[in-house]
């Protein structure tokens, strides 16, 4: 069974704080894959963590976004630079609890043609599960025809890579304990028509961020799909309903 699996940049990091890490959260989450791997709940887990206080940071500070790219390598290199030093300490976490983990950097690994659509190379991370490793992505710069380089979100690699994979569960763990009307937690959903009133935008909108597009997204894809908080990361990783299921 493959299941991709993402944790958000506002999970584990301060984001208010440029570059500083959640450790406590981060330590947390690490225990609980760790433990889903050792007791064999999850065979093949391909892990992918956002930008959180890192690479939004020097991403804004520069102007670069989706949609809006830069030419200037130094720019480049800042935002990548920070989300690789996120990566590493992703990393170290889960080889201190025996994960055995790989960086793919998707800088190297993606780009966006002229229409903005995004490819990205799987096949070294299929091989990288098949060969008993625990691939780990994170939210980067990407070059994108026409604009130089623009960003490319961990909610998009989680698309591209359940796709890819044929994932059999996704899930995205979020500051919330999933999508929410007012302060309940919505159960389940099946089309995004249930929710546009909820999240305040219409079933033509063309969303590029947020719940919504997460929403959008998620019920694209041919896999049961959850966005739930980090209080339920180990009762997705065994198998459970957690937070809001989508699709």
């Amino acid at each position: 069974m493959v299941v991709v699996l993402k944790l958000g940049g506002s999970v584990i990091t301060e984001k208010d704080r440029p570059e500083t890490l959640d450790g406590e959260a981060l330590a947390a989450l690490a225990d609980a894959i760790a433990a889903a791997l050792d007791d064999g709940a999850v065979e093949d887990l391909a892990v992918v963590h956002g930008g959180g206080s890192f690479g939004h940071h020097h991403a804004a500070d520069r102007g670069v976004t989706t949609e809006e790219g830069i030419r200037d390598a130094d720019g480049v290199m800042a935002v990548h630079g920070a989300m690789k030093t996120l990566n590493r300490f992703v990393l170290s976490r889960l080889h201190a609890r025996d994960v055995p983990a790989l960086p793919v950097h998707p800088l190297s690994a993606a780009v966006r043609d002229g229409d903005g659509d995004l490819s990205l190379m799987t096949e070294q991370v299929a091989t990288m599960l098949s060969e008993g490793f625990v691939p780990v992505l994170h939210g980067d710069g990407v070059v994108h025809a026409g604009e130089g380089v623009t960003v490319v979100s961990g909610d998009e690699l989680v698309t591209e890579l359940a796709t890819a994979l044929d994932a059999d569960r996704v899930g995205l763990c979020s500051t919330v304990p999933g999508v929410l009307d007012g302060d309940e937690v919505i159960p389940r959903i099946e089309a995004f028509e249930e929710v546009a009133d909820v999240l305040g935008v219409s079933d033509a909108t063309d969303v590029t961020g947020g719940m919504a597009a997460k929403v959008r997204e998620l019920l694209a894809l041919g896999s049961p799909a959850y966005v739930f908080g980090p209080d339920a990361v180990e009762a997705f990783l065994a198998g459970e309903d957690a937070g809001t299921r989508i699709g």
